[in-house]
C-alpha cells in the first residue's frame, strides 16, 4: 500500500493534470467557436455550388448530344483513384483521427480487392505518421493545412489531381475526413468529388437556355472552382470537428482526474486514520506495559 507521502504526491500530480486539461478544454471551446463561425459562413456557398454542379450534371445527362467534359462523365470501372485523407496535426482529441484513418484503410482495402490503383494524398500530421508507420506509400504529404485552412493552398493541393483527371491519368477523386455535426458529434464523411454524381432531376426544374460557343470553358471553370472550394470546405469542416472532439476529450479527462482525486483522497484519509489508530494502539500498549511493571 502507498505511503501517505506517495499519496500526497499523486493527488498533487493529478490536480496539476486536471488544471491542464481544464485549460485545454477552455482553449478548444474558444477555437471551436471561431471555427464554427467560419464553417457556417462557408456552408451556404458550399451547399449552393454543390447543388448547382449536380443540377448541371443532371441536365447534361438529359442532353442527347455528346458533352466532352470528363467531370460530368460516368466512369463505371475506375483504374486509378486519388484518395485525399484529412486528419489533424495534433492529438488529444479522442478517436477523431483514428476514425478517419480506419475509414481510409477500409477504402484502401476495397480498392485493392477491386484491383484499383490508389494514389494516397494525406493532409495532417497524425495520418502521415500512421501511414508511414504502417508502411503504406503516400503520393503527397502535407502538414499545417488542416490546422490553418487556406483557400489558395488547398487550391494548389487539388490542382494536380484535377489536371491528372482531365488528362485521364486518374479516374476519380475522393476526400475522406471527420466532419462537424454539432458540438457533441462528429461524422466521418466520404466525398466522391469527381466525376460529379448524377442525381435524377425533377421535372421543370431547369430553364432552357441557349448556350454560346464557349459553354465548355465556362463549365470547366465551374468544375475547377467547385473542387477547390470543396476541399477548402472539407478542411474547415474537419477543423471544427477537431476542436469539438478535443473539447469533449479534455472535458472527459478533467472529469476523470476529478474522480481520481476523490478516490486518492479517500485512500489518503483511510491510510492516515489507520496510522493514527496504529499509533494510539502502540501508546496504549506501552502504557499498559508500564503499569504492569
Amino acid at each position: 500500500m502507498a505511503t501517505l507521502k506517495e499519496l500526497k504526491q499523486k493527488i498533487a500530480s493529478v490536480k496539476n493534470t486536471q488544471k491542464t486539461t481544464r485549460a485545454m478544454k477552455l482553449v478548444s471551446t474558444a477555437k471551436l467557436k471561431r471555427a464554427e463561425e467560419a464553417l457556417i459562413m462557408s456552408r451556404v456557398y458550399a451547399r449552393k455550388i454543390d447543388e448547382v454542379m449536380k443540377d448541371i450534371s443532371a441536365k447534361l445527362a438529359m442532353v442527347k448530344e455528346n458533352i466532352n467534359i470528363r467531370a460530368f462523365s460516368v466512369i463505371d470501372n475506375p483504374k486509378v483513384v486519388d484518395l485525399i485523407v484529412i486528419t489533424a496535426d495534433k492529438g488529444l482529441c479522442g478517436g477523431f483521427n483514428i476514425q478517419t484513418i480506419k475509414k481510409s484503410k477500409e477504402l484502401l482495402e476495397e480498392f485493392k480487392n477491386r484491383q484499383v490503383q490508389v494514389r494516397l494524398k494525406v493532409i495532417g500530421k497524425k495520418a502521415i505518421e500512421y501511414f508511414k508507420f504502417a508502411g503504406i506509400e503516400m503520393e503527397q504529404k502535407i502538414e499545417g493545412l488542416s490546422a490553418i485552412p487556406d483557400y489558395e493552398k488547398s487550391a494548389e493541393v487539388i490542382e494536380e489531381s484535377y489536371q491528372d483527371f482531365v488528362e485521364e491519368k486518374i479516374d476519380n477523386i475522393i476526400i475522406v475526413y471527420n466532419g462537424y455535426v454539432n458540438k457533441l458529434t462528429q461524422e466521418v464523411k466520404v466525398i466522391d468529388l469527381i466525376p460529379i454524381p448524377v442525381d435524377k432531376p425533377e421535372e421543370n426544374t431547369f430553364v432552357e437556355v441557349e448556350p454560346d460557343d464557349d459553354y465548355s470553358t465556362i463549365l470547366e471553370s465551374l468544375v475547377k472552382k467547385y473542387i477547390e472550394y470543396s476541399l477548402y470546405y472539407a478542411l474547415l469542416d474537419s477543423l471544427a470537428a477537431e476542436h469539438s472532439a478535443r473539447m469533449q476529450a479534455m472535458e472527459a479527462a478533467t472529469n476523470n482526474a476529478q474522480e481520481m482525486v476523490r478516490q486518492l483522497t479517500l485512500q489518503f484519509n483511510k491510510a492516515r486514520q489507520e496510522a493514527v489508530t496504529r499509533e494510539l494502539i502502540e501508546i496504549v500498549t506501552a502504557i499498559e506495559a508500564m503499569k504492569k511493571q
